[in-house]
């Protein structure tokens, strides 16, 4: 069963959405539109991660999630941040999962996590810290990487007495994989591979990428048709989660999918 996770971006300077939803009445509006339309979880980030993104200081990124997630209490949220005092205060929270784009990297932290009931999303970037940037990682060098990662940081989060059934891996996509879209490629059509090394649900987020919208030569608004292709074909290759900005077109595909499949 494919969980879906709807993007909250609470930001000024998203790549998709910037600003749209910097205001709490309208973050909170387009949360709970996000749950109707079919999200499972919603995925609440503070501070955008793209190339052109500005910094956010911590007390900055709370600030702006605090009233909304007062506000969508009984909804699973996910915290979308690599800022520690952040990470500290979602888990006060008590948040379903804390999404990490650089897997956790802060061993400082670990103590609290272990003590947590919290997901981890635990992704892989081949940025070790900060926004993504754009550096050129060659397609056939990509797989290795990953594997390379997360078999040191899920050995570091298990030692560190985090239950390996609470980690979720992300292996990344688009820039977090570098600026050649063919290595968001490659990526995709491996995530079988990923799951049998590891035995580990994957999210994957392709939602609106660059390396989709080079191919397909769209503007973000317009990608649409083929974040879904992109996010059902990551679905067939064994994704367990999913994290896009449209539930409700992916939810009504996997109705279709599911309808047909009980016809046979």
């Amino acid at each position: 069963m494919t969980t879906i996770l709807g993007i909250l971006n609470i930001t000024e300077d998203s790549f998709s959405d910037g600003a749209k939803y910097l205001d709490p009445v309208a973050a909170i509006a387009h949360g709970l539109a996000l749950v109707t339309d079919g999200a499972d979880v919603l995925d609440l980030g503070a501070a955008s991660s793209n190339p052109e993104s500005k910094g956010v200081p911590p007390q900055v990124e709370i600030g702006r999630l605090t009233p909304v997630v007062a506000a969508l209490n009984g909804v699973a949220l996910s915290i979308d941040s690599y800022s520690l005092p952040v990470q500290r205060w979602a888990l006060a929270q008590g948040v379903a999962y804390i999404n990490d784009i650089h897997g956790f990297a802060d061993a400082s932290l670990y103590p609290e996590l272990a003590g947590s009931a919290a997901k981890l999303i635990v992704m892989h970037a081949v940025q070790e810290q900060g926004v993504a940037t754009r550096v050129d990682i060659a397609p056939e060098a990509i797989m290795g990487r990953i594997e390379r990662f997360f078999e040191t940081r899920l050995s570091a989060l298990e030692r560190a007495g985090i239950a390996r059934a609470r980690m979720i891996i992300d292996p990344g996509m688009g820039f977090f994989l570098g600026t050649d879209p063919r290595t968001s490629f490659t990526v995709l059509g491996n995530l079988a591979q990923l799951k049998a090394r590891f035995g580990l649900p994957i999210l994957v987020s392709v939602s609106r990428k660059s390396f989709l919208r080079r191919l397909t030569g769209r503007d973000v608004q317009s990608s649409g048709a083929v974040s879904l292709a992109a996010e059902l074909f990551a679905i067939r290759q064994g994704a367990d989660y999913i994290r896009t900005h449209a539930p409700g077109a992916l939810r009504d595909a996997l109705l279709l999918d599911k309808a047909l499949k009980e016809s046979d």
